[in-house]
């Protein structure tokens, strides 16, 4: 699951590619978010450094994340990408949609296929329920392998958000 080769894809605060449902709720400058939205997918190249820095920066020192040599020895064919470092890309994903007054609530992933080095994985969502100024949406991120991650975001938006 590619987008095509030299494409580069990147959600924008209120796109939407379909639009269902009754009750909405306001996504970016003014656009609403109704349950069945789906939201432009956002690719993101997997590179080393992404993958060693999320680590870093999220104090997972596991050599998986960042030693190649010792990754192989664990049986992995390189370092692959931590759940911490996905879990913000996927906020990351959710907010540069709704924009930056959305309030993630809770996010609720599950990892798959792992983010290697030199893959590409693409985000891609759907709203799934709105209630109030809240939102729910279903997350899924694949790469070249699989799926890496699946999960729901619960998402709020500030007060004059909903209508």
């Amino acid at each position: 699951m590619r987008v095509g080769e030299g494409e580069r894809v990147r959600g924008g605060e209120g796109q939407h590619l379909r639009v269902g449902g009754d009750e909405s709720v306001r996504a970016g400058e003014g656009e609403r978010a109704r349950a069945g939205d789906e939201l432009p997918p956002l690719e993101i190249e997997v590179t080393r450094t992404l993958i060693v820095a999320g680590a870093i920066a999220s104090r997972d020192y596991q050599d998986v994340h960042h030693d190649a040599e010792l990754a192989r020895h664990r049986g992995s064919p390189d370092v692959f990408m931590n759940i911490l470092t996905t879990n913000g890309l996927v906020g990351r994903y959710i907010t540069d949609h709704f924009g930056p007054d959305a309030v993630l609530r809770k996010v609720a992933i599950r990892l798959g296929a792992p983010n290697y080095p030199g893959d590409t994985m693409v985000l891609t969502a759907r709203v799934e329920e709105v209630e109030g100024d809240t939102a729910t949406v279903r997350v899924v991120g694949a790469n070249g392998i699989g799926r890496h991650v699946t999960g729901t975001v619960t998402v709020t938006l500030p007060p004059g958000g909903a209508s």
